[in-house]
């Protein structure tokens, strides 16, 4: 009878001492899981954090790209108003130096006979002065125009224009040179 209650006792005892192993094999097991579960969440805070901060970095990047893109348009913008500016007050200046130099009136033939048909015989002698006049005129427009050719062929689109606008003017100044010899033949 000892004998059975000592194989039991053992027995209880190897059980009780089992039970405690797995026990602390489960808690063991549940520390695992806890810290694992911990780095897991750690590592996925830390990702969502970086990738926070790259979302904020490339925000920012494309914040100052747009910046940047908008100041070289309104630096673009500005710049083609100077030069547009510029522009208009070139081409009121050669406006106003054609006003001025111009007759304000074209003479046409029309206009011509009816005044020749109105004048004395001195405005013959006039007119025959003024064909003169303009053959020399037009010989030394002719000659000018000749030695500018070359110059001109140097020169950009918008200076060959202004020279030439400049150089229009000799019918203005026939013009009024013809009216001032009819002013001083009346």
């Amino acid at each position: 009878m000892l004998r059975t209650e000592e194989r039991q006792r053992l027995a209880r005892e190897r059980r009780e001492e089992r039970e405690k192993q797995h026990a602390a094999k489960e808690t063991q097991i549940l520390e695992k899981e806890r810290k694992a579960k911990l780095q897991y969440e750690k590592q996925l805070e830390e990702r969502q954090r970086k990738l926070k901060e790259m979302k904020q970095k490339e925000e920012q990047r494309r914040a100052a790209v747009e910046e940047k893109r908008k100041q070289k348009i309104e630096e673009e913008k500005e710049r083609y108003e100077a030069v547009l500016h510029r522009t208009l007050e070139r081409n009121q200046r050669l406006e106003t130096r054609q006003k001025r130099w111009s007759w304000g009136g074209s003479v046409t033939p029309d206009s011509e006979g009816k005044t020749a048909s109105k004048c004395s015989p001195s405005t013959a002698n006039l007119k025959q002065a003024e064909a003169a006049v303009s053959k020399r005129l037009s010989s030394s427009a002719a000659l000018l125009n000749a030695s500018d050719r070359t110059r001109r062929s140097q020169l950009s689109p918008l200076d060959s224009s202004v020279i030439s606008r400049l150089l229009a003017p000799t019918q203005a100044s026939l013009a009024r040179s013809k009216s001032a010899a009819t002013l001083s033949a009346d």
